[in-house]
């Protein structure tokens, strides 16, 4: 069944590099927006640039990089947010042959002083003086850097400058000369353990999934009455996602607007102005959209509506999913009613929040919890969850349109390949898979094992080849009884809860599973002025925290109502900080390190399991042995 709902298994191969798609595209189609930037960001007016607009600058940067001695096969990192710029020189760096090599812009100096010299960068490209100081602090130790260039100082147009003289048939030269298989960046992993790796992808790498989601996907971008699609990208160019969206609106036609600031007022800004017709984010970004939501409802005194019209939603969308599946007949008569009316009433104000063009979009990165993936396709935007990681370019799996099935990632792309091996572990191989680790054989050859990725994921494939991610490998926790825990479905059900921010389930070693976790600011604000309790600060605080505690332990029974009860999360404690990457606590991805976290909260850990402990002595209750008489909340 895997070819129902799905792509032809082959597209036209890449002949190429990526940059020929910019030089394509203006010879055929020399007036079709391609890109929109914002000359002024506060205006929230985008200026559209066309496809020869856009090779010309790809062009005269080209020639500016060739006049600094910037040859095929160099690489050049940059270190900067999702900005216009990004794509403009990544795409001139690709045209002359060279490797782009991404830097999170918050990259702490280690980190960007092990890539530079991993990488053997001749130059890199940044945003602003703080990143100039933070290379030039380790440019001593980096003899092949040989420039450091600067957006914000003018940096791309003194390139240009600098490049006047070259004649564009050189360009033309060295862009015929790159082959598909010639790497075209080097992306490094989040390391959430160990230093970070290199992995060389290659033009055809990053091209093939693109051409195989535009191939059986593409038409879902483009809204009925329309020519073109659009996308606002806000994703990191740094992240593989993040690259594989600029790559997939570049070949696809899809005009793309770049937004660096991730803050929740200029994203939301961003997408009211620019209107996208398709949005691709990562879970997290999806969670905080819905809370959101439901923050401004009960902020308006329309909390309960709210919630009818969800319930509503994710109950429609499940009876359309079980039509799909050939399952039943469809939302009923009632269903249908209630329904439209919510679609009167909330579902289009929604969706206008978005910008009012979105129907369909993509999450990434981990998994999408089904019930929200149920929401949203019942307000009328149906998020495509798909699997991927680095090492395959990021698409590795997307749903069958027609047959969608939340809760899972898809099916796998056409000419890709997965099973599961014996012990859980998804392996991955097709045209995606990358060429391998820089300066690591080692690890290499330990990912790559007779043609097969070894991703490092969990997962099961059902008779039907849908794919469901059951969490990483190296994250499954072994408590002190032998029990086998998986902490992925635990934390994603937990930050379900509008006041659970962040989660990292903890017990390796211990009898029995606990969660370390922490608050949403603006939720708990919103929750802290409906409590309305009035009396002295002391008294204040005392209630305030009592109403917190039971709050957040119903948010516990609700995520273990999803395991059995030996998997159940049985101690756990509020943090009054969130993790971040300033204590090496999150991936500049915003994934977990979990091994930095349970070192850093190690005192928290075991204070809340001898709490535990000191309760079963003394014959109290299990549900008061849930939390630590010591512990505060609010500190």
């Amino acid at each position: 069944m895997r070819d129902l709902g799905l792509a032809p298994r082959t597209v036209t191969p890449l002949s190429g590099g990526l940059a020929d798609s910019v030089f394509e595209t203006a010879a055929l189609h020399p007036t079709l927006p391609m890109l929109a930037r914002r000359p002024d960001p506060s205006a929230g007016t985008w200026e559209e640039v066309t496809a020869v607009e856009l090779r010309d600058e790809v062009t005269d940067l080209a020639k500016g990089l060739i006049a600094s001695g910037i040859s095929p096969g160099r690489r050049v990192a940059i270190m900067a947010r999702t900005r216009y710029e990004w794509t403009v020189l990544s795409y001139a760096l690709w045209a002359v042959g060279a490797e782009v090599v991404p830097i999170y812009p918050t990259a702490s100096r280690d980190q960007v002083e092990w890539i530079l010299r991993d990488a053997e960068c001749v130059a890199v490209v940044v945003e602003d003086e703080q990143a100039v100081m933070t290379v030039g602090s380790v440019c001593g130790s980096l003899p092949q850097l040989r420039h450091v260039w600067q957006l914000d100082a003018g940096g791309l147009g003194q390139l240009v400058e600098r490049g006047e003289f070259v004649p564009l048939t050189t360009v033309e030269s060295l862009r015929r000369i790159v082959l598909p298989d010639s790497t075209a960046a080097v992306m490094y992993t989040s390391g959430t353990t160990g230093r970070p790796l290199g992995c060389a992808l290659s033009h055809r790498n990053l091209a093939s999934p693109c051409d195989t989601l535009l191939a059986g996907w593409g038409h879902l971008v483009i809204p009925p009455g329309r020519q073109q699609g659009s996308l606002l990208a806000f994703l990191p160019f740094s992240h593989v996602y993040g690259l594989l969206v600029q790559t997939l609106c570049v070949r696809g036609g899809i005009l793309m607007g770049h937004e660096p600031d991730l803050s929740e007022t200029a994203l939301s800004s961003a997408l009211r102005t620019f209107r996208p017709t398709y949005i691709c984010a990562v879970p997290s970004i999806f969670e905080k959209i819905y809370k959101n939501f439901l923050r401004t409802a009960q902020q308006a005194g329309r909390g309960a509506l709210f919630q009818r019209a969800a319930d509503t939603a994710r109950d429609f969308a499940a009876a359309l999913e079980r039509q799909r599946q050939g399952g039943g007949a469809g939302p009923g008569f009632d269903l249908r009613l209630q329904h439209a009316l919510y679609e009167r009433t909330v579902y289009r104000k929604l969706r206008a929040a978005l910008g009012g063009r979105v129907m369909y979009a993509t999450s990434g990165g981990s998994s999408l919890n089904r019930e929200l993936c149920l929401f949203y396709e019942g307000i009328g935007i149906y998020v495509n969850d798909g699997y991927g990681l680095t090492e395959t370019c990021g698409a590795v799996t997307a749903q069958p349109v027609g047959r969608e099935l939340s809760g899972t990632v898809g099916r796998a792309l056409p000419g890709v390949d997965i099973r599961v091996a014996d012990d859980g572990e998804i392996l991955v191989r097709g045209p995606s898979v990358f060429q391998g680790y820089v300066n690591d054989e080692a690890a290499t050859r330990a990912a790559l094992r007779g043609g097969w990725l070894a991703t490092g994921d969990l997962g099961r494939l059902d008779s039907d080849g849908y794919l469901t991610i059951t969490g990483r490998k190296k994250d499954v926790i072994i408590t002190s009884s032998g029990k086998s825990v998986s902490p992925a479905l635990l934390e994603q059900r937990l930050r379900m809860h509008p006041l659970v921010h962040q989660a990292v389930v903890v017990g390796d070693n211990r009898p029995c599973v606990g969660a370390l976790i922490t608050l949403d600011p603006d939720f708990l604000a919103y929750w802290r002025e409906g409590l309305a309790v009035r009396s002295n600060a002391r008294v204040r605080e005392a209630r305030e925290e009592n109403a917190l505690r039971e709050e957040i332990a119903r948010a516990v029974a609700a995520a273990n109502s999803a395991v059995s009860r030996s998997e159940s999360i049985r101690v756990f404690r509020v943090l009054p900080e969130p993790f971040d990457m300033a204590r090496g606590l999150l991936t500049p991805s915003m994934k977990l390190r979990r091994d930095a976290i349970v070192r850093h909260y190690a005192p928290q850990i075991d204070a809340m399991y001898q709490a535990r402990s000191r309760a079963s002595r003394e014959h109290v209750s299990e549900e008061s042995a849930l939390w630590d008489d010591a512990d505060n909340v609010f500190g």
